[in-house]
């Protein structure tokens, strides 16, 4: 008789989970895809107020303090093949 009980209301609980996933996924979904549209159009926008030719730098990687900077580059040996 308890696993009649159990079967019962476990079929219950994922009968009423399964009609509230139906309600609330899609709103969860369409709530989401707003966003993200939003801030797409946000981005866009971004890009579009800035007059063409116009240079803006993001970004300023750190520079070394003391120490030896190589200016040349990185040098690899190499030998003449005949």
């Amino acid at each position: 008789m308890g696993f009649l009980k159990f079967l019962f209301i476990a079929f219950l609980v994922l009968y009423i989970l399964r009609i509230i996933f139906r309600l609330v996924f899609p709103m969860v979904l369409k709530n989401m895809f707003s966003k993200v549209q939003q801030q797409a159009e946000n981005q866009a926008r971004q890009r579009n107020n800035k007059p063409e030719g116009d240079i803006s730098i993001d970004y300023m990687p750190p520079q070394p303090k003391g120490g030896r900077t190589d200016k040349l580059g990185d040098f690899v040996d190499y030998e003449e093949i005949k």
